[in-house]
């Protein structure tokens, strides 16, 4: 079977179309704020633009037919091609001169990690800010996804680029037509963005301020316009509770938000991925508050002295970390690198839960340690009785044999890739803490991690061999490391 390499290019096309509108939102901030940003994101986006159209007019005669190897190289290459477009505005306006930071910056938005290299983030241009805030928008639910709901006006079904780009082990469908499924929840997704934003402005933020947090909060991405992250703001405790509810739902299934607003809440109640996912953070959240509380100092802000014992802060603190983690948002309240050696271990541990699946957050997800961890213990049954078929049940349903056996590899696969990841960062003579928990936030798109990349710390250290290896880690790890790594292996492009 020959690829359709026609309809490949045609939709990289379409991409690169869509990439540029939204380059065109960031020029118009640029210029209401008049920054100086605004002809070079200008120039970016009709660059982007004249190039998506050039790509979809050679390829107009294609078959309009994506089979699933299609798919996969649509999906990965499609973020590869976003990637290098979304470069454009930092470079066109010189906020960084560099390719491989440049590139680093931008995948690490458009995979929604959050991790930076840039020092100074308040210098920037408000249009340039406003764009980096929108690649996570973008890439939070998918570019893919977005794409699939026009892909119908081109006569090309989506099916295909779903499977490979919905987060998680399934994906679950709220309608019959994946197109419905897609505009469904893009508009829950840009629901609780509009939300966030107005609850924010009322809580004392500023407009820009409240939009770009909220592209981050949603998309669980975790880039600021502050250098202090939203510990700028830990004197405001309602505008921390407000992001730590939308970090909640972002983290969630979206299409359980759905059900909810159906009025379906008792289906909500009953899923099992979401008790554990609500019953993980409160559990991690009253261990994390009792260690702040008795020992650890928090400040409020760096201008501020710092509190110890305060029960109301050591709460919120723990509570907006723990879910931050959990959920890859990676916005920060404080140096939790600080908090006793204790914590420190315990949120990178947290590193490696992830948020739901079918939600916009990265790691393993809540589902499949669920499933692991029943597996393992329906282990001990199978031992004491061989030759019983003891099934594990997700949600009072058996699940299938070879969906647990894709979970375990998945597992297997990731921690092997997150090995490998630290032992190459050690290579590029990285220290060992660093390594660890670079490749760990790099692989689980965290943003914030450890030693020389703590929370009030960035990327711009790593030598450039260094930030183009946690580009890739990002991208594996946001694309569910299957669909990347399977375009790696020598069958894959085999005519079948």
């Amino acid at each position: 079977m020959s690829l359709n390499s026609k309809i490949i290019f045609h939709i990289m096309g379409l991409l690169l179309l869509c990439n540029g509108a939204f380059m065109l939102l960031a020029a118009l901030v640029s210029g209401i704020y008049s920054d100086g940003a605004t002809l070079p994101i200008s120039l970016a986006s009709i660059t982007t633009m004249f190039t998506g159209t050039f790509a979809m007019f050679y390829t107009r005669d294609h078959k309009k037919e994506v089979k699933r190897k299609e798919g996969y190289i649509i999906v990965t290459f499609g973020w590869l091609v976003m990637s290098i477009s979304g470069m454009l505005p930092y470079l066109f306006s010189g906020a960084i001169p560099s390719v491989t930071n440049a590139f680093f910056e931008t995948v690490s938005g458009y995979t929604t990690t959050g991790a930076s290299i840039l020092d100074d983030i308040e210098v920037l241009p408000k249009g340039i800010l406003f764009w980096r805030s929108l690649t996570h928008w973008i890439g939070g639910m998918g570019i893919i996804v977005l794409a699939i709901a026009i892909l119908p006006l081109l006569g090309i079904g989506g099916m295909q680029l779903f499977a490979a780009e919905a987060p998680g082990p399934n994906a679950d469908k709220l309608h019959p037509r994946i197109t419905d499924t897609a505009k469904r929840l893009w508009f829950i997704y840009l629901g609780y963005t509009l939300a966030e934003t107005l609850l924010l402005k009322i809580a004392g933020m500023s407009f820009f301020d409240a939009i770009n947090h909220s592209l981050a909060t949603l998309s669980t991405g975790g880039f600021s316009t502050k250098n202090l992250s939203m510990a700028y703001w830990n004197d405001q405790p309602l505008i921390q509770y407000i992001v730590i509810l939308f970090m909640f739902l972002a983290g969630s299934n979206f299409v359980l938000s759905y059900f909810a607003f159906k009025g379906k809440v008792q289906r909500v109640l009953r899923d099992e991925e979401f008790k554990f996912y609500a019953i993980f953070i409160l559990t991690f959240t009253i261990i994390a508050a009792i260690v702040i509380f008795l020992k650890a100092d928090v400040p409020i802000t760096e201008y501020h002295p710092k509190v110890l014992g305060d029960g109301e802060s050591s709460f919120r603190h723990a509570l907006f970390q723990v879910i931050s983690v959990i959920t890859t948002t990676g916005f920060v309240t404080a140096d939790f690198t600080n908090w006793t050696p204790f914590l420190t271990v315990f949120f990178f541990g947290l590193m490696f839960l992830g948020g739901s699946a079918g939600s916009t957050s990265g790691g393993i997800k809540v589902m499949r340690h669920v499933l692991i961890i029943k597996n393992g213990l329906l282990e001990f049954k199978r031992t004491l009785h061989p030759s019983a078929v003891i099934p594990v049940r997700y949600n009072g349903k058996t699940v299938k044999e070879h969906i647990v056996y894709n979970i375990i590899a998945f597992f297997v696969l990731y921690m092997l890739l997150f090995i490998i990841g630290a032992m190459v960062l050690g290579a590029l003579g990285v220290d060992f803490v660093t390594a660890i928990g670079g490749s760990a936030s790099s692989l689980g798109n965290v943003g914030p991690a450890f030693g020389s990349l703590n929370p009030v710390s960035n990327f711009n250290g790593l030598p450039d061999l260094g930030k183009w290896w946690c580009g890739f880690l990002m991208l594996a790890g946001r694309l569910e490391l299957f669909t990347v790594l399977i375009l790696l292996t020598p069958y894959f492009w085999k005519r079948t």
